[in-house]
Parts: structure tokens; C-alpha cells; sequence
């Protein structure tokens, strides 16, 4: 699963990254993004790039309260295309997840406590990872827009770690993720593989990342 991740950069960057001239939120580093947290996300309207803030926990439509916001933080790339929670968001609904990096726990032999470990890119650069999202309207009109992450079998990196991690996106791919007026569901589900493992390192970091009240630089320190 893809349950916590990073987006440290500032603001300039991010908008340089996805092409947008402004961002209409106050945008923060954020060191320990968690699930039912707002999150920052790109989406493709009128053939240009719009970047928001979803709620972290996709609630579809048709749902009859917020409640499966908690079990939706994932979507398995394998199944995407079939479960009724996010079938149609895969047809119509696709979004970029900016991060920087992502957190796993690792079991160490010996030990009953995991080793948290922070995932990202060599170059520590800003990467994708695949999402879909949706608006809910609640019984007195007030509207919820989620999301949820994809996840993939994990890459030689990550499988010492967990057994799955987040799809990230090659950057050649972000347009037709986003691409909202075609859909080729074979096409699309051949980009929902692991990113390769030659791209990315690991180091360990505090305990610290567990608790969601931890927001600051330290939950990045490598140890």
C-alpha cells in the first residue's frame, strides 16, 4: 500500500514541475502526509493543467456516506478497472499525486519493531504517482472531492521493504494519464507498472513518521 509520502519542495518548484501559473491554496512542505488529509493534486480541464487539494480517501459518487473514504486510500492496479469504487474514476476521473518521496516499514529479523524507510527518487526530484478522484454531494448539497493512490507490485527496491508500492509515472506518461477525452483502458493499465528501481534509494528515518502529529523537517533526517 501507499500509506504516508512527502512533498518538500517549494512552491515555485511544483509549479514549474506541472505547468501552472498559480496555486489556489496556501501551499506548505509537508513531511508526513497521511490518509483523510488534504493532498495536492493535478488534473487535465480544458486542455490545460489544474492543480487543487483532494481529500486522501476516494468516496464515490454512489457511496452513501464518507465511510469508505477508509478503506479507499488504494487502488490495486490490477483491479481497478473492474471495482465498482473506482471503475468510472479510471474511465473519466485521473489525477497526478505530487511527491518527493514515500515511507514504508520494514521488518527487521530479530526485532518486533519496523524500521520506517523513506523511498524517492535518485535525483530527489518531484515524481507522479497515478490517482483517480471523485466528487461526492452530500444529503444537504455540500460537495467531497477524494482521491486515491494506485499501488503495483513493488520493484527490487521496495520488495525488501513491502510487498507493494505506489504506481509512479514516467514523465512521458503524466499527458495521457491526464487525458480525459480518450480512453483505452489496455493502454492505460500498461503504464500501472513499477517505476524502475535503477531510479530510486532508500534510507531509514526516525520512528517518529508513525505518529501523523509528527509533521516536521526531522521526519526526512536520514538516520
Amino acid at each position: 500500500m501507499c500509506g504516508r509520502f512527502t512533498l518538500t519542495v517549494t512552491e515555485d518548484q511544483l509549479k514549474m514541475r506541472f505547468e501552472v501559473d498559480d496555486l489556489p491554496f496556501d501551499y506548505i512542505p509537508r513531511y508526513n502526509i497521511a490518509p483523510g488529509q488534504n493532498i495536492t493534486a493535478v488534473i487535465r480541464h480544458e486542455g490545460k493543467n489544474r492543480i487543487g487539494q483532494l481529500k486522501w480517501g476516494l468516496v464515490p459518487s454512489w457511496a452513501k456516506d464518507v465511510s469508505i473514504g477508509y478503506k479507499t486510500i488504494n487502488a490495486k492496479s490490477e483491479t481497478v478497472a473492474e471495482k465498482p469504487a473506482f471503475k468510472t474514476s479510471f474511465q473519466r476521473k485521473r489525477c497526478l499525486i505530487p511527491a518527493d518521496g514515500f515511507y514504508e516499514w520494514q521488518k527487521s529479523a530479530g526485532s518486533k519493531t519496523k524500521q520506517p524507510m523513506r523511498i524517492l527518487l535518485k535525483n530527489r526530484e518531484i515524481f507522479s504517482m497515478a490517482g483517480l478522484y471523485d466528487t461526492w454531494t452530500s444529503p444537504e448539497g455540500e460537495k467531497l472531492h477524494t482521491c486515491t493512490i494506485l499501488t503495483t507490485k513493488p520493484n527490487p527496491l521496495v520488495s525488501g521493504i513491502h510487498d507493494r508500492m505506489p504506481v509512479i509515472l514516467r514523465r512521458e506518461d503524466e499527458e495521457l494519464w491526464l487525458d480525459r477525452e480518450h480512453f483505452d483502458p489496455d493502454l492505460l493499465t500498461s503504464l500501472l507498472v513499477p517505476y524502475s528501481a535503477d531510479e530510486m534509494f532508500t534510507y531509514p528515518v526516525d520512528a517518529m513518521v508513525g505518529n501523523v502529529r509528527n509533521e516536521v523537517p526531522a521526519c526526512i533526517a536520514e538516520l
